[in-house]
């Protein structure tokens, strides 16, 4: 067995174990020690074996960190933003996003901030996490107690099933662009069996490849859209009517909110880190590289096709087929499949810890224990194929509570008792004017999204979400594809 070389950090009172990179993690670990080699060969095959471990497989840097939130940000709603563009304006979806980027941001902080005081705590008590991830239900539970988890796990678990659900219907909607020989209907069976091979992925610290991958492929994609909607230019008659209505102005609202509300994983990203206290910024810093991709590519094709993009969620939609557009589309099939998995494995977490097979070092077994989680969401990808529209329906009724409103409120409770924040591990910057700053902006979000996110977003996205249903119907064998002729 390899050995594992593991140190105890204390950063401030907070007392982790940090294993060095390729020693692995969360279900990869290997006990310390072990004999030394027989044979020099099998040595060097071991040390090559461990090479290649570390580098595409055991990742747990705050550069695995980064690429993992920013890739997992972006995903699919590259290809939806111009759409919400179409029904907000240039002005207002621009605000927007840099507005939602920067909440986004402030209530992955908070999270972070309840992750290292559960983690803490618990360690003081001599609890053992190398078996077992951390979720973020379980924090609210060893935290605030019993009511909160179970409100946390029901809409963490629904928004992270709606959200594996999205990444198959944009699958089938992408692929259709190259290859239009089967309907959308039929992609989504195919690309449910492709998505089901995530179960094999032990944990997030196994990403490391698949989130580098897919942050250069969704870089790819965003400036494709750039320049050839710069390229091809304002089509004929172009109009810019954005926001007419309040529905439409709404629905592209909570489609932004649903953009930067990828932070449903953070929890399970920040215990496959080796050093989870220095995540606090990672979310910001992988905001701001996303707002390179997203404000440029929704802007360009908002410039060129204009109001065309109501009737066409899909950017891929309007731009004439061309080798680098091809590209783009298998690009996002990949980083779609990855994305699944990213949405998936909490799930499976769940799944696993309620079946009792989550600490077994059985990567088949765990595999096997995972694939009922897939068939509800392959089902559900059949039945509501809205691709668009059920980004801001999900982002308006889950994600408004998952990501924004429920760490807010219990970063609040946590800290209300004065011996909270006394011996808090993670005191607020000064520069946030302390505790009085934090309560401020926790209530700010918490009223923000509650009115304008889950009220008027919740309100305009089941309206739009309802006519889709009454235009199409369910188990529409293709959404939005063009006539044959």
């Amino acid at each position: 067995m390899a050995s594992e070389k593991v140190e105890t950090i204390v950063a401030g009172n907070y007392m982790e174990m940090e294993h060095e990179p390729g020693g692995g993690g969360d279900h990869d670990q290997q006990p310390s020690g072990g004999a030394a080699s027989s044979t020099s060969s099998s040595s060097r095959g071991g040390g090559k074996k461990k090479a290649l471990s570390s580098l595409f497989w055991h990742g747990g840097s705050v550069y695995d960190a980064w690429f993992s939130c920013a890739s997992n940000q972006v995903a699919q709603v590259l290809l939806t933003l111009p759409y919400s563009f179409s029904q907000l304006g240039m002005a207002s979806g621009v605000v927007f996003q840099l507005f939602y980027g920067l909440m986004g941001s402030w209530t992955a902080y908070l999270i972070s901030i309840l992750y290292v005081e559960y983690r803490t705590r618990k360690e003081r008590e001599k609890v053992d996490f190398r078996n077992h991830v951390i979720q973020w239900f379980e924090v609210l539970d060893g935290l605030l107690g019993k009511h909160w988890r179970n409100v946390g796990l029901f809409f963490n678990c629904t928004f992270l099933l709606f959200g594996s659900v999205i990444q198959l219907i944009a699958c089938a909607s992408n692929i259709y662009y190259i290859n239009d020989k089967y309907d959308k209907r039929t992609w989504t069976y195919i690309f449910g069996a492709c998505c089901a091979t995530t179960v094999f992925i032990p944990s997030f610290h196994n990403y490391r490849i698949w989130s580098f991958l897919g942050l250069l492929m969704t870089t790819y994609t965003a400036w494709y859209l750039t320049i050839a909607a710069i390229a091809h230019g304002q089509v004929e008659g172009v109009t810019h009517s954005g926001p007419s209505k309040m529905v439409l102005y709404f629905t592209g609202a909570t489609n932004i909110l649903y953009t930067f509300g990828g932070h449903a994983v953070t929890v399970e990203i920040m215990h496959a880190m080796w050093k989870p206290h220095k995540f606090k910024l990672i979310y910001l810093v992988a905001t701001l590289y996303v707002l390179t991709l997203t404000l440029p590519s929704a802007s360009a094709v908002y410039w060129a096709f204009g109001d065309m993009l109501l009737d066409h969620s899909n950017a891929f939609a309007l731009l004439p087929r061309s080798g680098f557009r091809d590209a783009a589309v298998i690009f996002m099939l990949i980083h779609q499949f990855i994305t699944f998995g990213f949405a998936c494995t909490p799930l499976y977490f769940v799944w696993e810890k309620l079946i009792g097979v989550h600490e077994t070092g059985s990567v088949a077994l765990r595999a096997a224990a995972r694939l009922p989680i897939v068939a509800p969401i392959w089902f559900l990808a059949v039945v509501f194929p809205f691709f668009g529209p059920i980004n801001s329906t999900v982002g308006s009724l889950l994600v408004s509570f998952t990501v924004y409103i429920i760490p807010a409120l219990a970063h609040m409770a946590t800290f209300l008792p004065p011996a909270a924040r006394e011996n808090a591990v993670e005191r607020p910057p000064r520069g946030l004017g302390g505790w009085a700053g934090m309560y401020a902006a926790n209530f700010f979000v918490v009223a923000w999204v509650l009115v304008v996110g889950f009220g008027f977003g919740g309100w305009a996205s089941t309206v739009n979400f309802v006519r889709q249903v009454n235009t199409f119907g369910l188990f529409t064998r293709c959404y939005q594809c063009p006539p044959r002729h």
